[in-house]
């Protein structure tokens, strides 16, 4: 069991930079591949990016290329997402989720505890 809390969302304007963090408690973060979703209005919920056990391999939707970044501290049994270059179209709740699987997912059943999400706004 893992219990994962998000903080670091809020109101940007367009072009801005927000860094989420998800803390991570229970069992050791190092076990588990941690991902960022994300859910606009009426929209089901997206990945956005992800980080394998190791840390070596990162994944990231192709929207975000480029201005999302993944990372994590295990010392500290949190993961980040530094969000740059922000859109309007960027404004969701971002989730942060944990998997016990080996292989990262993309997909939402992929992971097994989620956050309770951050709202992220970004106005134009």
């Amino acid at each position: 069991q893992v219990h994962l809390v998000e903080s670091g969302g809020g109101l940007v304007q367009a072009g801005g930079s927000l860094r989420l963090s998800c803390a991570a408690s229970g069992r050791t973060f190092s076990n588990y591949v941690m991902g960022w979703f994300r859910q606009a209005p009426g929209k089901e919920r997206e990945f956005v990016a992800a980080i394998s056990r190791s840390g070596i391999s990162i994944y990231y939707a192709d929207s975000v290329k480029g201005r999302f970044t993944v990372s994590e501290d295990n010392a500290k049994n949190t993961v980040f997402l530094q969000m740059n270059s922000l859109k309007p179209e960027d404004t969701a709740v971002y989730y942060c989720a944990a998997s016990t699987r080996a292989v990262v997912s993309t997909t939402r059943a992929g992971y097994d505890y989620w956050g309770q999400g951050t709202q992220v706004t970004v106005s134009s």
